[in-house]
């Protein structure tokens, strides 16, 4: 019995040095050298200072940006700490009355946009963090942003077009927008 204890005392330290350290150690190392901007969470500095990563959703509620997918984190909105949907149906009250609110939201912020409102800006995503939205939904939002930033929105029609992702591979996925980098591209234009 003791040989047997020993072995396997043994055999999980050797595992816990190899699984725990060694092969973390490794990787991290060989992701921080091929690929350094993916392996720190792929984060935009502008100024020296970290503003987002467009890989995560983030807030925006100032008429003069592109607003963002809503989300449906726990403990506040756009918590990554904290991926989740809502888990509401589509017959839920509670999901209805929070779409019909965002609607509300949309219309009192743009009073004159008569299109509908695309189901994405009313809508979290699965994981609550998409920081995509569809180009119809960017598109929706240009008369609003062009007004509150005294643009032509031709101009910035065709800025949101020229920064529209095609489907990953021209396979998979639909054709979207990333907000931040939309807002960051905009707050360029100054």
């Amino acid at each position: 019995m003791l040989a047997h204890l020993r072995s396997a005392t043994i055999l999980l330290l050797l595992l816990t040095a190899l699984t725990g350290f060694i092969y973390p150690v490794v990787v991290t190392g060989i992701a921080q050298l091929l690929f350094p901007a993916q392996a720190n969470g792929s984060l935009i500095i502008k100024n020296g200072k970290v503003v987002g990563s467009p890989l995560i959703g983030q807030p925006f509620d100032d008429p003069k940006y592109f607003w963002s997918r809503p989300s449906a984190t726990s403990l506040f909105p756009y918590n990554a700490a904290a991926s989740s949907g809502s888990n509401l149906g589509p017959t839920n009250p509670d999901l209805l009355k929070g779409v019909a609110d965002r609607v509300a939201v949309l219309k009192k912020a743009d009073p004159e946009n008569t299109a509908p409102v695309p189901v994405d800006l009313v809508t979290a995503s699965g994981s609550g963090l998409d920081p995509h939205i569809t180009p119809a939904a960017a598109l929706y939002q240009v008369p609003r942003v062009a007004r509150a930033r005294g643009l032509d929105e031709a101009a910035l029609r065709a800025l949101v077009e020229r920064l529209i992702d095609a489907r990953q591979f021209g396979l998979f996925g639909e054709p979207r927008v990333n907000v931040l980098r939309l807002n960051l591209a905009l707050d360029a234009r100054r």
